[in-house]
C-alpha cells in the first residue's frame, strides 16, 4: 500500500513529506496506522549525525495508533487493537527471556540498523529503498510495518495522543527511577536535564517517595513545571557550580541518586562529584563520540557507581500499562510536558521548536 513518510534524505537537512510503497505484513508483524507520534532527542540525534544511522530514512519511534492488519503468526494483538509503540526484540534469546528485552541479542539489528533483522525494509519508492523500522518502529508516517513484539496493546478508553511518548523517553526517565534505582523512602535524587526524560524521572522519584528531589536546568519555565511535577528543589546550571549546589541542596552529604540526561560531558563529570557515599549516578542520554567523564578511582571505592542504560529496561508490555493506570489515577500527570503540534506538514517545525527547547514534548498527530 502507498503511505506518507517523513524522509530524512541527508544529515542536517529537513524531512520531505514523501509517497512510500509499504510492505504487506510478513507472518511476525503488524500494521499500524499511526495517530501521534512523538519526537525525541534520539531523532534530532540522527538528524544531526550524533546518532549515524544510514539514509534515506524515516525517523520516528514513539508513535501510536491502531492495528490495521497482522502476520499469519501474531498472536499479541488483532486488528482494531489501539497499541503504542516501542522498541524492538526477538524474544528469544537470553535476555529476552530474563527480562530485559532492550538487551536482545539482535536489538542493534532490530532497531538500529535501518532494516529488519535479516537487512530487508518493508519501504520502497521509486527512485530505490528507502530505510526504516527506526526503533522497532518509523511513526513518522501516517502507517508503520513493526515487529509484533514493538506493539503494546492498550485499553481503547485512553487517549492515544497523549500515550504517544510513552514507548521511550517516558519510560527511560520513569524506569530508570523505578525499575532500576527503586529508591528507599526518603532517599535524595537529583535529575541534570529536565526535558522529557528527567520530568519522568522526576514524577517517578515523586511516586517513590524521595523525600529530595532535585532539578538541574539552564531554563527557567521547565525548572517551574519540574517543581509541578515534583521537584523540591531547582537549581538553575547557569548559576553557579553544579557540583557545589547539589552538595549545598544536601546539607554537604550528596545524592543518593542522579539521573543525567544532558549526555554532556561536564554536566555528567559535576553529578558524578556530587554523589553521596554509595551514591548512583544513571545515565541515559545520548553523548557525541569522544565524551569522557572524570572520575577519581578512589571514589568508586566508597561505593559510588555510574551506571548506564537504555529505555529504563523495562519490559514494555507491563510497563507501559501500568503508567497508563498510574496516569488515569492522577499520580504520573505526563500530559502536562505534552504540547500537541499540527500533522506531518508541521513536523520539522516541531523538529526545530524540540531542538530550541521551546516545547518540552511535541506530539505530531495524523490523520
Amino acid at each position: 500500500m502507498q503511505v506518507k513518510a517523513a524522509v530524512l534524505r541527508e544529515r542536517n537537512t529537513p524531512l520531505v513529506l514523501e509517497s512510500i510503497t509499504i510492505d504487506n505484513p510478513r507472518a511476525d508483524e503488524v500494521l499500524v496506522r499511526i495517530v501521534a507520534t512523538g519526537i525525541c532527542h534520539s531523532d534530532v540525534s540522527v538528524i544531526n549525525g550524533d546518532l549515524p544511522l544510514p539514509t534515506p530514512i524515516i525517523l520516528g519511534h514513539e508513535g501510536s495508533g491502531i492495528v490495521e492488519a497482522v502476520g499469519s503468526a501474531v498472536t499479541r494483538v488483532a486488528p482494531g487493537d489501539h497499541v503504542v509503540l516501542s522498541f524492538a526484540y526477538c524474544g528469544k534469546c537470553i535476555p529476552c527471556r530474563t527480562g530485559h528485552p532492550v538487551y536482545c541479542d539482535i536489538s542493534a539489528a532490530m532497531n538500529l540498523s535501518g532494516c529488519r533483522a535479516d537487512g530487508s525494509t518493508a519501504y520502497t519508492t521509486d527512485h530505490g529503498f528507502v530505510h526504516g523500522h527506526f526503533v522497532g518502529q518509523s511513526s513518522f508516517a501516517n502507517h508503520a510495518l513493526v515487529h509484533e513484539s514493538a506493539a503494546v496493546k492498550v485499553d481503547s478508553s485512553a487517549p492515544l495522543e497523549r500515550l504517544a511518548p510513552l514507548g521511550c523517553g517516558i519510560q527511560t526517565g520513569a524506569g530508570t527511577v523505578l525499575n532500576l534505582f527503586r529508591p528507599n523512602i526518603g532517599a535524595s535524587l537529583a535529575v541534570t536535564g529536565t526535558g522529557p526524560v528527567g520530568l519522568s524521572g522526576i514524577m517517578a522519584a515523586h511516586l517513590a517517595g524521595c523525600a529530595t528531589i532535585i532539578a538541574v536546568d539552564i531554563s527557567e519555565s521547565r525548572l517551574t513545571l519540574a517543581r509541578e511535577l515534583g521537584a523540591t528543589h531547582t537549581i538553575n546550571a547557569s548559576s553557579g557550580d553544579i557540583t557545589e549546589n547539589l552538595r549545598d541542596t544536601t546539607g554537604g552529604r550528596g545524592l543518593d541518586f542522579i539521573l543525567d540526561t544532558t549526555g554532556k560531558q561536564d554536566v555528567m563529570s559535576s553529578a558524578y562529584a556530587a554523589l553521596s557515599t554509595r551514591g548512583r549516578l544513571g545515565l541515559v542520554g545520548v553523548s557525541p563520540a569522544g565524551t569522557r567523564i572524570d572520575v577519581d578511582p578512589w571514589t568508586i571505592l566508597g561505593g559510588r557507581s555510574i551506571e548506564g542504560n537504555m529505555e529504563g529496561d523495562v519490559v514494555p508490555d507491563t510497563f507501559i500499562p501500568y503508567l497508563i493506570e498510574l496516569n488515569r489515577q492522577g499520580r504520573f500527570p505526563f500530559e502536562k510536558m505534552i504540547t500537541q503540534v499540527g500533522n506531518l506538514d508541521d513536523l520539522n517545525t516541531a523538529i526545530d521548536d524540540s531542538r530550541s527547547a521551546k516545547i518540552v514534548k511535541a506530539v505530531v498527530t495524523l490523520n
